[in-house]
């Protein structure tokens, strides 16, 4: 099942860029253009990362990435920043509202697809030894208990 990715930018040039970077990496792309409509993608999709503006319309990046972070249904997704805002302050208040990364724009396209797979991956991982049941054994997949 291939990774989702949500983008949350009002600026269609750069949604365009992005999107087809990251579908032909082999992500699926999810794409909303406004704070209130990401909120709304993020919570019915659940996608396995978000990229996120911070100056969006209807409500701002920060908003957006405190209410997900403080839910624990979507917490766990990675939710990185992507904005012409690069002030020290902007850096500061997207990890405290709960950013994982932070990307300046102009941003580094490879080192911005090098976190994206970074992330995936450990979430990958951790999903995998959170479906490991005590004793180490994994599921054999039949769903039938061993004959005796």
């Amino acid at each position: 099942m291939r990774k989702r990715i949500l983008i949350v930018e009002d600026y269609p040039h750069i949604v365009e860029v992005l999107k087809m970077r990251l579908e032909a990496a082999g992500y699926e792309v999810l794409v909303a253009y406004d704070g209130y409509k990401g909120l709304q993608v993020a919570q019915s999709e659940k996608p396995d990362l978000i990229i996120l503006d911070i100056m969006l319309p209807k409500m701002d990046g920060y908003k957006v990435c405190r209410f997900l972070k403080l839910n624990e249904r979507y917490r766990g997704i990675p939710l990185f920043v992507l904005t012409s805002r690069t002030g020290k302050a902007d850096q500061e208040m997207s990890k405290r509202v709960g950013a994982d990364e932070y990307f300046p724009k102009p941003y580094n396209p490879a080192e911005l697809m090098a976190k994206i797979r970074e992330y995936l991956e450990r979430r990958a991982g951790a999903d995998r030894e959170r479906d490991v049941p005590p004793g180490g054994q994994a599921p054999s997949g039949s769903g039938k208990a061993p004959q005796r």
